[in-house]
């Protein structure tokens, strides 16, 4: 009795029709070896990981034994700029849909599981390499407080792929992403480009009811569900820029109806603060930079409303747009002072608290991730009774930190002694000493290529949830 083929599994996307998608076939792939399984997400899904065993993955996700017609969602998007017209899931699919206990509605959405109509001259398979990054990923910027789709399954499949960016051949994998919707932008800009209104309204229909349900079905829910959407994403966005992330490929098609975090190919978390830091190296001119994310989301928005304005007034649009800067900046500035110590803080005082710490970041190229570690690390209640003890014994220099210090040791002043503990508290919750960066993810796949050593895989793995 496999614990996956037993799920209750509902058809929202199906019951739609095949005007959105595509019944697709998995692959057969010669090899099937576990190497990541999700544990963390089965309780939600009301499963008891010790009642599901890694031949009920293997049965499920390698060799797909599903219970539901397999779905290639269709989607065009805009990317570099420049629209597509010719996108859609070409290396996966639609696995299933299953209710949580928390009610929501979750997709179990394939990569790397073979061709589709959509994968043109591509192979449909996904590196191994690239599984292990989207899994890293994901549950990194889990435990950092971002809205992230995660990953339920990793099965290595035993072939030799090819590839440009990766010493080749490399090997392959297919990977189970668990998200609330894989519905994107880029969804309902193909229905534009096919100009068809009635489809748009058919979907967007089905996107509030399912993902927006507390909105009442009224004439106003088209314009409240888009205000709440811009709300979304630039939440999302201020949590990617207080975390050091770029995702790296922001075009429409890589952005979820719902604002959650997904599709991480390129990513990288920044080493020191550099606005013009690029993840993608196929991002020659710097469009998907640090810096440019909340922009790009802002921009990515805006091109939703050619589709959306075929079923509601562009007024409406263009309102609901207009307050993407106060919830991205109430948001960052909330996140960082967070991440520097205090949990509320009026807004005036965290602005300049905010943009205090970037400049000298950005001045001294001190480790963006090594800073918060150290304020962790280092925080002393003395700190709010003498300037000169504030990072004291730090491994940088202090000189260009007068400023900082001093406004830092007047607002620690204008606490109560008795608050200190909880500011120390506060940062350790807030700022884990494992960063993501290149080199920590190249340490762990280097024994996997050379000795098909998954410890240290394993060991960063538990190093991130335990926020060490």
């Amino acid at each position: 009795m496999n614990s996956f083929l037993n799920l209750q599994y509902e058809t929202v996307m199906e019951d739609l029709g095949d005007d959105y998608s595509d019944r697709v076939s998995a692959a057969s792939f010669p090899e099937h070896t576990l190497r990541f399984r999700g544990d963390r997400l089965l309780p939600l899904i009301n499963l008891n990981p010790q009642n599901v065993s890694d031949d009920d993955f293997i049965e499920a996700f390698g060799l797909f034994q599903g219970v539901r017609p397999f779905l290639a969602l269709r989607y065009h998007g805009y990317q570099f700029g420049e629209y597509n017209p010719f996108l859609g899931d070409g290396r996966g699919f639609l696995y299933g849909q299953v209710r949580g206990i928390d009610g929501q509605l979750y997709d179990f959405g394939t990569k790397g599981s073979g061709r589709t109509p959509y994968s043109r001259t591509a192979d449909g398979r996904l590196t191994l390499k690239g599984g292990v990054r989207e899994v890293l990923a994901a549950e990194t910027l889990h435990q950092l407080g971002v809205k992230t789709s995660r990953c339920l399954s990793l099965i290595e499949t035993g072939e030799a792929l090819w590839r440009g960016d990766e010493p080749s051949p490399t090997r392959s994998s297919v990977m189970v992403r668990f998200s609330l919707s894989h519905i994107r932008f880029g969804t309902f800009e193909r229905l534009h480009y096919l100009q068809r209104p009635d489809l748009i309204r058919k979907l967007l229909d089905r996107v509030i009811e399912i993902y927006y349900s507390h909105i009442p079905p009224t004439q106003a829910k088209y314009s409240q569900f888009y205000q709440e959407l811009v709300q979304r994403i630039a939440i999302l966005a201020a949590q990617w820029m207080a975390a050091g992330f770029c995702h790296g490929v922001l075009n429409t098609d890589n952005m979820s109806i719902t604002g959650e975090s997904f599709d991480y190919g390129p990513y990288a978390f920044i080493p020191t603060y550099n606005p013009r830091f690029t993840a993608a190296y196929f991002d020659y001119g710097g469009l998907y930079c640090y810096a440019q994310q909340p922009g790009i989301c802002k921009l990515n928005l805006e091109r939703l409303q050619a589709p959306l304005a075929m079923v509601m007034e562009k007024s409406d649009l263009a309102a609901g747009l207009e307050q993407f800067e106060d919830y991205y900046y109430d948001e960052y500035y909330r996140l960082m002072a967070n991440k520097l110590g205090f949990k509320t803080l009026p807004r005036p005082q965290a602005q300049e608290l905010v943009w205090q710490t970037v400049k000298v970041l950005e001045a001294t190229q001190i480790g963006y991730h090594g800073f918060f570690s150290e304020l962790r690390e280092s925080f002393s209640h003395y700190w709010r009774k003498d300037v000169n003890e504030i990072f004291k014994n730090a491994s940088f220099i202090l000189e260009p930190w007068e400023t900082w210090r001093k406004l830092y040791y007047q607002l620690l002043s204008d606490f109560p002694a008795e608050e200190m503990e909880n500011i120390k508290t506060h940062l350790q919750s807030q700022n884990p000493k494992t960063a993501l960066l290149r080199p920590v993810i190249e340490s762990v796949w280097e024994p996997i290529t050379q000795e098909d050593n998954w410890q240290p895989f394993y060991d960063l793995l538990e190093k991130i949830w335990a926020r060490k």
